[in-house]
């Protein structure tokens, strides 16, 4: 048995987790995977060579590079957890919060929120797409990632032609009270998704870290809508909320072109 070890540096969340996941499923060779978030770094137990399970990683575009490849004696790779239970709960919080945000920033007149609300759908897609593809064939996965991937793209593709005619028009401002309530229960969602999946790696791991929460793309996202909020009450003015609003645009987008990577 060999261990490779790949630092993985836009891995911020367990979305990115299940990306590779899928993207490693079906490898022979491989005997486990061990997800490090906070550190970036992912653990391959596998036998034979690295090549294949190398250029998988690689293809995803998300920072991948080879760090060791070792010999190892180790069988024993911990307790086995109900994964379909935890995916259910995540991204269970994960589509409620696209439900809320989605209703609140169009009643708001957010598109920080409804922004953000397309990044908690794509991050329930990927979670999805690992739970109605278990069992499956890889031409279904594939079927069904490109199906989400093509989805995402155009909801965020509407989300951009929205931005650009409120940026060019005379709105009303967006109700930052509204952006700043519902993204700070969104941050509290997205912390105890990582919270749930984390937990499950091992109880050294069960404490949240600080950094494992900062690092994530979800949490900074909700903490630029918060600021966003705040902009907008302090200058007057709906710019920081489209800004804010076209920058998550563009996350959703390259969320969107990782996951079509799938369907190849």
């Amino acid at each position: 048995m060999n261990k490779t070890i790949f630092e993985i540096t836009k891995m911020d969340c367990p979305s990115e987790e299940n990306l590779i996941r899928m993207k490693l499923d079906g490898i022979s060779s491989i005997a486990n995977l061990y997800f490090d978030i906070p550190n970036r770094k992912l653990t391959v137990f596998h036998s034979g060579d690295i090549d294949q399970i190398e250029k998988s990683v690689l293809e995803l575009n998300l920072g991948g590079k080879k760090i060791s490849t070792e010999k190892t004696s180790q069988t024993n790779y911990g307790d086995k957890v109900d994964q379909k239970k935890l995916l259910w709960t995540v991204l269970g919080i994960n589509f409620a919060f696209f439900l809320i945000e989605m209703t609140t920033g169009l009643i708001s007149k957010s598109m920080g929120l409804v922004a953000d609300s397309l990044d908690m759908l794509a991050d329930s897609f990927v979670y999805g797409i690992s739970l109605f593809a278990v069992g499956g064939t890889l031409t279904r996965k594939k079927r069904i990632a490109k199906l989400a991937g093509y989805f995402q793209i155009m909801l965020a593709t509407i989300g951009f032609i929205e931005v650009l005619r409120r940026f060019f028009g005379i709105e009303k401002l967006p109700d930052f009270s509204t952006m700043i309530i519902v993204s700070i229960f969104a941050l509290v969602a997205n912390v105890i998704c990582l919270y749930i999946l984390q937990k499950s790696k091992s109880k050294e791991e069960a404490h949240m870290k600080a950094s494992m929460i900062f690092t994530s793309n979800d949490v900074v996202i909700n903490l630029g809508v918060i600021i966003a909020g705040l902009l907008v009450n302090w200058l007057n003015s709906n710019k920081p909320d489209l800004i804010i609003g076209t920058v998550v645009f563009l996350l959703v987008i390259q969320g969107a072109f990782r996951i079509l990577k799938l369907s190849k």
